[in-house]
């Protein structure tokens, strides 16, 4: 697990910015079940995390009027019931950090796994995700 000192930084861009921090398996199944949209974001300590996907996840989320109607995210390797039941209800996609997942209803509608995230800028993050929030938001 790594240290709080190295996580809660970099938990606070996106909850500093009204994302909902998703601590237990319990919460995790809480905001899935609600109905609407929800954004979920699998948070890493990773560069390709701090360099592309939580930037392109605040564009996306503030450069438009259709949005997810939740927004929250876990951390791996430090959340890590909450990402264990994350990762439950990604299946079958494997395990990935940083991933961002957008959900109707429950069910998963979007997926972005690390390998599209790693080496891509965060501005295309961000048109990836514009794009299922105006087709599923």
């Amino acid at each position: 697990m790594y240290p709080a000192e190295i996580v809660l930084p970099m938990k606070a861009e996106l909850t500093d910015h009204g994302f909902e921090e998703l601590q237990s398996a319990t919460a995790v199944d809480s905001a899935l079940e609600k109905k609407g949209t929800t954004l979920v974001m699998i948070n890493s300590v990773c560069g390709c995390s701090a360099g592309s996907a939580r930037p392109g996840v605040l564009m996306a989320v503030s450069a438009t009027n259709k949005k997810p109607d939740q927004l929250t995210t876990t951390f791996a390797g430090y959340d890590l019931d909450a990402v264990k039941k994350v990762r439950e209800h990604l299946l079958p996609f494997p395990p990935s950090s940083p991933a961002i997942a957008l959900f109707k209803d429950g069910q998963l509608v979007h997926m972005i796994e690390r390998h599209q995230i790693e080496g891509r800028p965060a501005q295309v993050i961000a048109g990836n995700l514009m794009a299922a929030f105006e087709e599923y938001c």
